[in-house]
């Protein structure tokens, strides 16, 4: 298959990015691929909402712009925060004038939410499923363009470089070109060549390489690990952001319902085990401090009250309101037996976002010629050390508009590669014992769970690499002699995550945002970035 413009991804970013291209270039082919259906991706899953200035009475460019650098805790791009804040108000015109349909209150005004870390109300929702709505949006807009094909169950094994043509490529070989990607055809199970001009990764997150994430069973950091792979450049994976306030069911493990940030931004109160209101105790913004602080002293009331959750009082909250507001999370709650009106919610902090990713420059290009980054997979240095609240969907838009400018002026330039060889599976056979993936898996995830969680120390990361060395040695051999399958893909992919998440903690001597290391609990005055 050929192609002029590959997305893998169907989250915000890619179908974004897809629909402006498609648009602009109504003679060229854009394929989308998804390695299960293409409405199944994290932008799903977003609930809170997108963050934008839109009130300009109330609210302004440079209070945002403060608002993301504070939460970035020094380590955030200020030209890159400057381009989304402000080019972010014209990206969610667009997604409106597409049929996004965002709350209003009954004056015809957007109805604005407030979360952590933000010093106005300036979050734009769908009640507590904005990402779904957004989704279903560019889904629909989509079928309207008949350049754009979307193809469900292809999962992208590698990409394709000079590696492929036989050529010995590192991290300092300069030039490396993506000439497109090998694909596992998961119905037909067969891994085929997809050539393409331009690629964008829009994979999304990595929440998968814990034992409990709001993120889908999708989230397995695929784009990171095959640009990785290929020597691309890959930065601040150290930075992963455990939301507060997940769900905590007994038990339970995989993906975590979310509780929205926007709940404590609409009156709801973070309790410990003895009902005490303790965020006060933390920081002086209380439940709305930035989500590192928010999880970090969550994390340290369960060690010091010996318990797997504390709780969030809404009991006080305006309950039609809530209902209005958070219908999807009143549904979860009253499913499992809490009345919110009535008991406190149990929660407990959960693998969520990854401020780190592919390094990407301000028109989204990664460090190998013809692939570009976009959304949660990619490193453009808004978040810095930490996510501000609802930032994300915000990115995803305005660095898919940026790809896109920048992609279709490159376009008549660039010539298929037409010398790119047939997947070679020459040896392998079909594994014999799947437990030899799952069982691994399970150790994995329990031990970044266990060792590179909220906090660490350089003991636990220690402990933690040569784990993930046997791990990889493992999989590697296993890899070599098998057929491939998503599940080995998948693992292999983790275990690659986990590691530059580990490397790069280990080469941060410092505390700072989301990574909090007990041996070194201050800030360095030497701020830099971690590139691997």
């Amino acid at each position: 298959m050929k192609t002029d413009f590959l997305v893998i991804g169907s989250g915000i970013a890619g179908l974004t990015y897809a629909l402006k291209v498609a648009r602009d270039c109504p003679d060229k082919s854009i394929t989308i691929l998804t390695k299960t259906e293409s409405e199944e991706t994290n932008t799903k899953y977003a609930q809170g909402g997108v963050a934008g200035v839109t009130d300009f009475a109330k609210d302004s460019f440079e209070k945002h712009i403060e608002d993301t650098l504070v939460a970035g805790d020094g380590l955030c791009n200020p030209e890159v925060v400057e381009i989304v804040v402000k080019e972010g108000v014209e990206r969610i015109k667009e997604i409106i004038n597409w049929g996004a349909d965002f709350d209003k209150e009954n004056s015809g005004e957007y109805a604005l939410g407030k979360e952590g870390g933000h010093s106005e109300f300036r979050i734009l929702h769908h009640k507590d499923v904005t990402g779904k709505e957004i989704e279903n949006t560019l889904l629909e807009e989509i079928e309207k363009f008949p350049n754009i094909q979307l193809i469900n169950h292809y999962f992208v094994v590698d990409i394709i470089t000079q590696h492929h043509l036989g050529y010995l490529i590192t991290k300092s070989t300069p030039d490396i070109e993506c000439f497109g990607v090998y694909v596992l055809n998961l119905q037909k199970n067969k891994i085929e060549k997809i050539i393409s001009k331009i690629t964008l990764v829009a994979t999304g997150g990595n929440g998968q390489v814990y034992r409990t994430t709001t993120n889908p069973s999708i989230a397995t950091g695929d784009g990171v690990a095959m640009t990785y792979r290929a020597k691309g450049r890959i930065e601040n994976m150290e930075f992963i952001q455990f939301h507060p306030t997940a769900l905590y069911e007994a038990g339970k493990s995989g993906q975590a319902f979310l509780i929205t940030e926007a709940v404590r931004g609409d009156g709801g109160i973070l309790r410990n085990a003895h009902g005490e209101a303790f965020m006060e105790n933390y920081d002086e913004r209380k439940d709305l401090a930035p989500r590192d602080i928010v999880a970090r002293a969550i994390d340290q009331e369960m060690k010091i009250n010996g318990t797997e959750h504390v709780f969030l009082d809404c009991t006080k909250m305006n309950q039609e309101k809530f209902v209005h507001h958070f219908p999807n999370i009143y549904e979860k709650c009253t499913s499992i037996g809490i009345d919110v009106s009535k008991q406190f919610i149990p929660v407990a902090p959960a693998a969520h976002y990854s401020c780190g990713g592919i390094k990407a420059d301000v028109w989204g290009r990664s460090s190998i010629k013809n692939l570009y980054a976009c959304g949660e997979c990619a490193s453009t240095g808004l978040h810095g050390a930490n996510r501000l609240a609802s930032n994300s969907l915000l990115e995803a838009m305005v660095f898919a508009h940026r790809c896109y400018l920048d992609s279709v002026k490159n376009i008549d330039s660039i010539q298929f590669n037409e010398g790119i060889p047939d997947w070679n599976a020459k040896g392998t056979n079909a594994p014999k014992e799947m437990i030899l993936i799952t069982q691994s898996l399970k150790e994995l995830q329990l031990l970044m769970t266990d060792y590179v969680g909220i906090v660490r120390t350089n003991v636990r990361l220690e402990r933690a690499m040569k784990r993930l060395d046997l791990l990889h040695i493992e999989t590697e051999k296993l890899y070599q002699a098998t057929s491939v399958s998503p599940q080995l893909c998948e693992l292999r992919n983790l275990i690659t995550v986990g590691y530059l998440i580990v490397k790069s903690a280990q080469f941060r001597h410092e505390s700072r945002g989301l990574h909090f290391n007990t041996d070194y609990p201050g800030k360095s005055d030497l701020v830099q970035n971690v590139v691997l």
